[in-house]
């Protein structure tokens, strides 16, 4: 019989792959513990994560689905951000220094604030508008109204532009407007086009406002998969899984960079992402009301999505940091499958 020779290298390669297979073996085994536990988390309805680019969890509750799209609310403020470092790329916008009252110049009232011309793509990006927030208390009169750009663009100011954060989705609606704009296109036309090469990406359903501007920022229909997939080119540099580039890693480390904190959670907030420590690592997170969260943790190579009742409120609840701690042992158990990150 002949012997068959193998490289030195070529036999680490094949250690390292049955490593890899053990301790995702060992991932799944630990994860359907603690998954089973997250069943008690009564809004909960879905759980996804992916660890060193595979998925190696997906569980559904009360009859939901993991293949079926969902209400993301704000946690698509991530998609629009993304959308704005393609556009920045592609030329269609100057840059996040770029005066938004010139791109959006028929929104502008007469004798308006001069801090208007002030207001910036990155201020909008890192809700350092100034402006009155169309949030909260105001959010209903606002998406009541008859034009939803030129309602926020008349919001008397709060605080100047590049101040404190006022989380605003009329900020992110803005940048809708001026991608729709800019673009030449309508922004669900320039997501499905951009994002063509992302596998298993997919925008089911959008609102858009009386102009038939998409809603920047709320109301987007994606399944918790096509989330992942999202965050997964994320984690990965802007590569999508066959290699293509979506976006540029350095909008990534932008768009992950501390410009403000959150006055209610004390996270940091870059463009659209919040960032926080949680099981001592650093991690990255979109997170939508009721509790969609998408985050991403590159110290442990995790992507984990989370889908929730979208109809109840998630931070005064507790809800949201019951996900947060659902995270945290999910990263615990992802530590110890001792995959490097990728």
């Amino acid at each position: 019989m002949r012997a068959i020779a193998i490289s030195a290298a070529a036999l680490v390669w094949i250690c390292l792959l049955e490593a890899s297979a053990f301790a995702q073996t060992g991932l799944r085994e630990r994860l359907e513990s603690i998954l089973d536990d997250a069943g008690n988390l009564a809004p909960l309805r879905t759980v996804v994560v992916a660890h060193g680019g595979e998925t190696v969890a997906e569980r559904s509750y009360r009859g939901h689905s993991v293949s079926a799209p969902s209400n993301i609310k704000s946690a698509s403020k991530v998609i629009v951000s993304a959308m704005v470092g393609i556009a920045i790329d592609k030329g269609l916008i100057q840059g996040v220094d770029q005066p938004v009252a010139a791109l959006l110049g028929r929104y502008v009232p007469d004798e308006p604030d001069p801090r208007l011309r002030e207001i910036t793509i990155g201020h909008l990006l890192s809700m350092q508008a100034g402006l009155e927030r169309t949030s909260g208390a105001n959010y209903g009169r606002w998406v009541a109204s008859r034009d939803w750009v030129r309602f926020v663009m008349t919001r008397p100011f709060v605080d100047e532009p590049g101040g404190s954060m006022l989380y605003s989705t009329g900020s992110t609606h803005l940048l809708s407007a001026i991608l729709t704009q800019a673009g030449g296109k309508s922004t669900l036309a320039l997501a499905r086009e951009w994002f063509s090469g992302l596998d298993g990406f997919s925008i089911a359903s959008w609102d858009r406002d009386p102009q038939g501007i998409y809603f920047g920022g709320n109301q987007m229909a994606m399944s918790p998969r096509s989330l992942l997939a999202f965050g997964e080119m994320y984690r990965q540099g802007g590569i999508a899984g066959n290699g293509k580039r979506v976006i540029s890693e350095d909008w990534i480390g932008e768009s992950w960079r501390v410009r403000t904190r959150s006055h209610f959670t004390q996270d940091g907030y870059g463009y659209g992402w919040f960032r926080r420590s949680i099981a001592g690592e650093d991690v990255f997170y979109a997170w939508g009301y009721g509790g969609q969260m998408l985050y991403i943790v590159p110290s442990v190579s995790l992507t984990v999505v989370m889908t929730s009742d979208e109809n109840a409120p998630s931070g005064r609840t507790g809800h949201r940091d019951s996900l947060h701690d659902l995270l945290g042992r999910i990263i615990d158990a992802a530590k110890t499958s001792s995959l490097p990150p990728t």
